[in-house]
């Protein structure tokens, strides 16, 4: 593969951990220069080894590094790079970090900070898609009349659910059911909106019993061109955070798909979009609502790629450099399914609580129709500083069914020890006979807590697994291999 344009030579990403690492490998693999900036606890990480260039940042905290936007955009110009990619998370939705790249001479791999500005805030993106007629569920914005907010939401009905207008990752989002809590989960929601994204105006929509969460992917270039590449069920998910996902989804019928996929790629076309997005849907009972745009690659961009075969940051840095679109609507097409599982250092049994530690081992699963994005590395720390997502199990079969049993044993097979993971609670997910069915909502672990319990183990395998564990440590064995200081004063004998 080699470069589709020669805009930029260097290009800088501006992330850390697996998303780092994956967009690396594409830069590299088009015969472009990868360059990164990392905070020291990431010195050694898998990502910044394989830069050809790393620059160190620092700030109050690890995110707060990140979060630098300044700091970075010096360190583009140290590094001699030309284009910045954002990955998601940190600044990549960040409309003045965009302005302050434009102002520095250098390319932003995404898109224009007044389309962020646009789709990226929850309140302008629905009165957007209201303003030209798509469809969106009943809600009551804030903005509109502050002082008739709180006897607006009420007028909706209840179950309510209250989101921040800048939020995103599920953070002061709640659900709200009883109409004498409403407005005291409305101060909470405002509080948590301001300490996350600075932001603290919110808007509140009818909630949806147990819909499913329906996305497309679009890409769109600057000379008009927008195309889908179709959708990704998104429905798994715990505290508002998406846990698997997939393509197609088991939902839709082919009518419906086509719609949603259109109404996506229409919504993006009249709102200008350039770069990759992503346009959600809720969907139940055969109608669906917009809910919002993410004007940025993807977590879950990998199911995507496996069942179309595009390279979704190659389309980015083309777009960046003001190339059109490699691909029309028509040569698109969907093949087979795939799915990804995120691999979380966390607890499920114990309320997905995140869990830390050092890797003691490491073994990433193999075989046909298997794809390992991962960000860490034998002998690293997991820390609690970022986010506890650690890598992503992503697989392709030829059908739904292939792809499910291809996803366990890929799990079965994953090897990562010193902190405990979702692996044993993503098989348990895959395994229960309503997901096996494609019957999943944004309910679905709500309804059968019996997944997140970790089986019990029976007495005589757990004593065999604490004496294995205890006869692999050193300190151990040096102790049940020491001569006791009395005996050995005896010298040699002999009975």
């Amino acid at each position: 593969m080699t470069a589709p344009i020669h805009a930029f030579r260097t290009v800088l990403v501006a992330n850390r951990g697996e998303i780092a690492l994956r967009i690396l490998r594409t830069v590299k693999a088009l015969g472009l220069e990868g360059a990164i900036v990392h905070h020291a606890i990431d010195r050694d990480s898998p990502a910044v080894r394989a830069a050809d260039k790393a620059h160190e940042i620092g700030g109050a905290s690890p995110i707060a590094a990140y979060l630098d936007g300044a700091q970075i955009i010096a360190a583009a110009r140290a590094l001699g790079a030309q284009a910045i990619h954002p990955g998601y998370g940190f600044l990549s939705e960040n409309a003045g970090f965009v302005r302050q790249v434009a102002q520095a001479g250098l390319i932003f791999v995404g898109p224009s900070p007044d389309a962020i500005e646009l789709m990226g805030d929850k309140v302008r993106a629905r009165a957007f898609a209201t303003k030209h007629g798509f469809p969106v569920a009943p809600s009551a914005i804030e903005d509109d009349a502050p002082r008739t907010f709180l006897e607006r939401a009420r007028a909706l009905g209840f179950p309510l659910l209250i989101k921040p207008a800048a939020g995103g990752g599920g953070k002061g989002m709640r659900i709200v059911r009883d109409a004498a809590a409403l407005e005291e989960e409305i101060a909470r929601a405002r509080s948590e909106g301001e300490r996350y994204f600075g932001d603290g105006r919110l808007y509140v929509e009818r909630y949806v019993e147990n819909p499913r969460h329906i996305e497309v992917q679009i890409l769109g270039d600057a000379h008009g061109n927008v195309v889908h590449l179709f959708e990704r069920e998104c429905s798994v998910q715990r505290r508002f955070q998406k846990i698997i996902e997939e393509s197609p989804s088991p939902a839709l019928t082919p009518h419906e798909r086509a719609e949603i996929a259109t109404t996506a790629r229409n919504i993006a076309k009249a709102a200008g979009y350039t770069n990759a997005g992503t346009v959600e849907f809720i969907y139940s009972s055969g109608k669906f609502y917009f809910l919002e745009m993410n004007t940025r690659l993807q977590v879950e961009h990998p199911v995507t790629e496996m069942v179309t075969g595009i390279d979704l940051v190659a389309e980015q840095l083309r777009i960046a450099a003001g190339a059109r679109l490699s691909v029309s609507q028509s040569d698109i097409i969907s093949s087979g399914h795939a799915i990804e599982a995120r691999i979380y250092a966390e607890s499920p049994g114990r309320g997905f609580a995140p869990t830390t530690g050092r890797v003691l081992e490491l073994r990433a699963p193999r075989g046909e129709g298997v794809r390992f994005d991962c960000g860490i590395a034998k002998g690293q720390h997991v820390t609690a500083a970022f986010d506890p997502m650690l890598a992503k199990l992503i697989v392709h079969g030829t059908d739904r069914e292939q792809a499910c049993a291809r996803l366990d044993s890929a799990l079965r097979e994953l090897v990562l020890l010193g902190c405990e993971t979702n692996a044993g609670f993503l098989r348990r997910v895959i395994r229960h006979p309503a997901f096996a069915a494609g019957e999943v909502h944004t309910g679905f672990l709500d309804a059968h807590p019996e997944i997140a319990a970790e089986p019990p183990l029976p007495r005589e395998l757990a004593d065999k697994l604490l004496a294995a564990a205890a006869l692999s440590t050193r300190a151990v064995r040096d102790a049940a291999d020491a001569v006791p200081a009395l005996h050995a004063a005896m010298g040699a004998w002999r009975n």
